[in-house]
């Protein structure tokens, strides 16, 4: 599996809509081949920062995605909404849920 963490940081005046415009984006990567799951949450320590969570199958499934054209999409919508470039952290993990991750730190 391969696993992706991405911290956005959100202009105040797009924190309330963000996740519905980015909903294009969260709909196409859900229907990805291998794509396992995809789920966004506001952050617990900044009112204008959305986590995105998200597991693929494998490496190839991964690869495909960020190679996708609705991703290149994705990131060109979202530009004007953010502060700063999204934090990206990815892991691979042995394993098939998310009991495989064990402790992730993010710093």
């Amino acid at each position: 599996m391969y696993f992706i963490v991405v911290k956005y940081q959100v202009k105040p005046e797009f924190t309330d809509s963000f996740i519905e415009q980015v909903t294009p984006f969260t709909q196409a990567t859900r229907a990805e081949e291998g794509n396992l799951w995809f789920d966004w949450s506001l952050s617990v320590e900044d009112p204008n920062e959305f986590v995105l969570v998200e597991a693929f199958r494998d490496d190839e499934a991964a690869a495909n995605h960020v190679n996708s054209e609705h991703f290149a999409a994705g990131l060109e919508s979202m530009r004007p909404l953010l502060v700063s470039t999204p934090k990206i952290i990815s892991r691979k993990v042995d394993g098939e849920d998310w009991d495989a991750m064990g402790e992730l730190v993010i710093d």
